[in-house]
């Protein structure tokens, strides 16, 4: 028993040396405004995009401004609503969006801060399941009949008015008066600087394409990169002090909001383990990426925003990524944040948008942009 008692112990203690729980350091932290939650709404598209202007309008200006994430909303659910009744209904109708769609609603429309339109309309927190309900309904109504009444749109309208607000043409702010356009240009934000970037092995590479994803109802394309480029693309942008708003899975068991960390363990047997400890991850390749997303492993189920890095005490790096789930630290981690490593991001990242600024200039230069 002696003989066995030495080999034991040196045993456990290869365990226990083994088994480290997470301890992680600051890599890049780029300035953003504070965690904020969605509430019950599926309206991650804009609160992530929202969140990635307000951190391009502190890179311009060096000012804190809290956007308006339903502003976004109202002005796009028109175009949604447009979609699905030219298309007699034959197309998804629903909550989300990605990140193009707040691009090109600015580009239009411009941007407000949170004070001069909330669109909570009094409720504490927000709420769009009885809309999307009403709207569904007076939608599926007026296309399942042989011809469309001319009044889908004021009607339509005015739900969004009632749940939402109406949209607002001019407000004070700061005691200066602004449009929404004039206040866009104001804080430094042009609609043309942000491209959106991917990486799809069965697409030709360098060059744009439509995503045939159900929430890009508006058709918005993505360059298309190398799996390596695409990663090496956001570190380039990080490192040059632009953050991204990022389309990724977060159905996996391996993303984890409560622990505040997100990975693809190279064992499935390690994905409780990974929660707490550091684990051996799976080597991502573009094939295993393209593998699942053809299996509907890896969707476009929400969107947050990338604003830096940290790493573990054995050097693994992971992003820091913005969620808008709110930050209650009895059931959410790291403050609001995910903590996603790279294998996370290579294999369930569908795409991210970022300042074509932030781009690697020997990408920029194959993609010609300019």
């Amino acid at each position: 028993m002696k003989k066995l008692f030495l080999p034991l112990a040196l045993f456990g203690l290869s365990l226990t040396l083994q088994a480290q729980e997470y301890e992680f350091q600051t890599i890049k932290d780029l300035d953003t405004t504070p965690v904020v939650s969605q509430g019950k709404t599926g309206t991650c598209w804009s609160f992530s995009t929202s969140s990635f202007l307000e951190s391009e309008i502190i890179r311009n200006t060096g000012q804190f401004i809290d956007l308006s994430e339903m502003y976004n909303v109202r002005q796009v659910y028109p175009l949604k609503i447009d979609n699905y009744i030219t298309r007699n209904g034959k197309t998804q109708f629903g909550q989300g969006g990605l990140a193009h769609d707040v691009i090109n609603s600015i580009r239009h429309n411009g941007i407000v801060p949170i004070e001069v339109f909330s669109g909570k309309l009094g409720k504490e927190e927000y709420n769009h399941t009885e809309l999307f309900k009403v709207l569904k309904s007076v939608l599926d109504a007026y296309t399942s009949s042989p011809t469309i009444s001319a009044n889908w749109k004021p009607i339509t309208e005015n739900i969004l008015d009632t749940y939402i607000g109406k949209p607002i043409t001019e407000f004070t702010y700061e005691g200066k008066k602004y449009t929404p356009l004039s206040f866009m240009k104001k804080v430094g934000i042009n609609p043309d600087d942000y491209i959106t970037i991917t990486s799809f092995k069965n697409q030709y590479p360098y060059k744009p394409f439509i995503l045939n994803i159900p929430d890009n109802f508006s058709n918005g394309s993505l360059y298309n990169l190398p799996l390596e480029e695409y990663i090496a693309n956001i570190d380039y942008a990080l490192d040059q002090g632009y953050t991204l708003s990022l389309d990724c899975d977060v159905s996996e068991v391996t993303f984890s909001a409560k622990h505040g960390v997100a990975f693809i363990a190279e064992n499935s047997e390690d994905n409780n383990k990974g929660l707490t400890q550091i684990i051996s991850e799976k080597q991502i390749t573009e094939q295993l990426r393209l593998e699942e997303f053809y299996n509907y492993n890896t969707q476009d189920d929400h969107l947050m925003h990338i604003t830096g890095k940290v790493k573990d005490q054995k050097g693994n790096v992971y992003y820091k990524v913005k969620n808008s789930w709110g930050n209650n630290s009895e059931r959410i981690g790291n403050d609001g944040y995910i903590y996603m490593s790279v294998a996370y991001m290579k294999l369930k990242s569908i795409s991210v948008l970022l300042n074509k600024k932030g781009l690697q200039p020997n990408t920029a230069k194959k993609l010609a942009i300019q």
